[in-house]
């Protein structure tokens, strides 16, 4: 079914296709488009549909009653009025960060992982700086299914983790750091080169997509078929 408003054509058959229903990129939208959408999906409507990148002030600026009918995190940007039904508990997801500082990526893959109906766990403040922190918890990051890697600077934390746990790794480079880090390029040029194999990576600061490509991994580890499953769970 296609659906038509404020300029917008929504892909309503994509989670029949992928598994995966399409999702809002707030940034750059005017707010009277916004609002338009965000009226459309509240709580209620009947669609899941996840808004990315919606700054706290456009949030505080929409009317009091179209704010209390969505779930919105500031820190990470994200707000949907309907998730997706919950999946399996067993289909979960580790994110672990290497510090605070990666918090908006970081819980922006959470609560997208959330938002998809799957388990997913926090693990912030893992950098290898202090790699007590990260061994003190491998044990239970090695317990999910997926592994999702956040990390800025040098982000050592993907190869670190890449030659620790035997699950699938996505790492996410994050534009946290100064100087050389050049907003996060050599973040990303530093898990493009790692030398762990095997290890998944996502553009710059994009938890979304980290968490989609753990969603296809954890859709494939259904008992169900990936696709059809996830689109019929969605009510599309």
């Amino acid at each position: 079914m296609e659906c038509k408003g404020q300029g917008i054509l929504f892909d309503h058959d994509r989670p029949g296709r992928i598994g995966l229903p399409e999702a809002v990129l707030s940034e750059g939208k005017t707010p009277e488009a916004l609002a338009g959408l965000l009226a459309a999906f509240r709580k209620g409507c009947g669609r899941p549909v996840l808004f990315t990148r919606l700054s706290p002030d456009v949030f505080g600026s929409l009317d009091a009653d179209l704010r209390a009918s969505y779930d919105y995190d500031p820190v990470s940007r994200t707000a949907f009025g309907e998730r997706l039904p919950a999946r399996d508990p067993s289909l979960d997801a580790a994110v672990v960060s290497a510090g605070t500082s990666d918090a908006p990526v970081s819980r922006e893959c959470a609560r997208t992982l959330s938002y998809l109906g799957f388990k997913a766990v926090l693990y912030e403040d893992s950098g290898v700086a202090g790699l007590w922190r990260l061994s003190g918890r491998l044990e239970a990051i090695n317990s999910h299914k997926v592994v999702v890697a956040v990390a800025g600077l040098d982000a050592a934390l993907a190869s670190v983790l890449g030659g620790l746990t035997p699950r699938p790794v996505v790492a996410v480079p994050t534009s946290t750091g100064y100087g050389l880090a050049r907003g996060g390029e050599s973040a990303l040029a530093s898990m493009l080169l790692s030398c762990s194999p095997g290890i998944t990576v996502v553009n710059i600061d994009n938890g979304y997509g980290a968490a989609c490509a753990a969603a296809r991994i954890l859709n494939l580890l259904d008992s169900g078929s990936a696709g059809g499953s996830a689109g019929q769970a969605a009510g599309v």
